[in-house]
């Protein structure tokens, strides 16, 4: 099999990661780097020796190039997914698509008269942990589900300057966590209810958003789903699922640095948790893009698809309203 040219188009974090994985890949060559900052896109690729540029319109036009890994700032994202479709290009893009529902729409409705596959960067349902949790749900490990409870806690806020620009927490941290709600429960939440405050750093509520949140949403079944999200926790960073269901509970909990575990005469002691989500979700990134490179050869579509893109950013525009109004609020899909 032909392996598949990819452009990664942004060198910030997230591009560097792709970037990464796409060289290792067996089906995959990385063929460019791609960025508006001309001296990023050079730091990426150098190390693999493959060209750069800051032309991001050529770099997706290119003849040469089978697919686009979009990296860049969110506000950029629906401007090169459909230039990127309408060139022919296999898709994967960060979340989200974009902060306004109705750009969302438009930019999905232009991609639906190509015929390229556009993959959300939902790395999340990919976390072997996550994935292993799901299929035992789904195989009746604890009967009917009743409850689940999903707890994402960021080790520290990110920049002051980031969260400005970022769309706010429901948008930009929870998105991720209503994306893994509607995997994790096979039927979507009609109603939701948030809270938040701002507890962490009075500059992000200057900053006019929120740093601790909790969202609960409850299905048409009756299934009641809570998250919990807080940009501080100074233990590391946690992830945490549990399920409960009319014959038991499934948990997936935060993997280790080592099992090794220290006993004395005074406590058990074991690792502190990953450091962040580079280190916590590598697994998950490597497995995106094994999916997606059986996406570009038409051996499945999308598993994390655009219109899942969609309803994450519906069920956040759903907690900004219930947080505003402080009452629940009906989900309009």
């Amino acid at each position: 099999m032909t392996r598949k040219r990819v452009t990664v188009v942004g060198a910030g974090r997230m591009g560097v990661i792709h970037a990464r994985n796409v060289v290792v890949h067996p089906d995959l060559v990385l063929h460019c780097v791609a960025d508006v900052r001309a001296e990023a896109a050079g730091a990426a690729a150098e190390p693999y020796g493959v060209s750069h540029t800051a032309d991001i319109a050529a770099a997706i036009d290119d003849s040469a190039v089978d697919a686009v890994i979009i990296a860049s700032s969110t506000d950029t994202h629906v401007d090169l997914i459909v230039r990127a479709a309408r060139a022919g290009k296999g898709i994967l893009c960060e979340k989200p698509i974009d902060l306004d529902l109705g750009r969302v729409d438009t930019c999905l409705a232009e991609v639906a008269k190509t015929d390229v596959p556009l993959q959300i960067g939902f790395n999340r349902r990919f976390d072997p942990n996550f994935a292993a949790l799901r299929q035992r749900m789904r195989g009746g490990d604890i009967g009917t589900i009743e409850l689940v409870k999903i707890t994402s806690r960021d080790p520290h806020p990110p920049p002051l300057e980031y969260i400005a620009v970022s769309g706010g927490l429901f948008r930009d941290m929870m998105i991720h966590d209503f994306d893994m709600a509607r995997w994790l429960l096979g039927d979507e939440p009609v109603s939701v209810h948030a809270t938040a405050s701002c507890l962490v750093d009075p500059a992000i509520a200057q900053a006019g958003d929120v740093d601790t949140a909790v969202v609960t949403m409850r299905t048409a079944k009756g299934v009641i789903c809570t998250i919990e999200n807080s940009r501080r926790a100074v233990y590391g960073y946690d992830q945490r699922i549990e399920v409960l269901g009319s014959q038991g509970m499934l948990q997936a909990g935060n993997p280790l640095p080592t099992t090794v575990t220290r006993s004395s005469a005074d406590a058990l002691s074991t690792d502190t948790l990953l450091d962040f989500f580079v280190e916590r979700y590598q697994a998950a990134y490597r497995a995106e893009l094994d999916h997606f490179a059986r996406v570009l050869v038409g051996d499945t579509g999308p598993d994390a698809s655009a219109q899942d893109g969609r309803c994450a950013l519906v069920l956040a525009e759903a907690a900004l309203s219930s947080l505003r109004s402080q009452k629940t609020v009906e989900v309009e899909w």
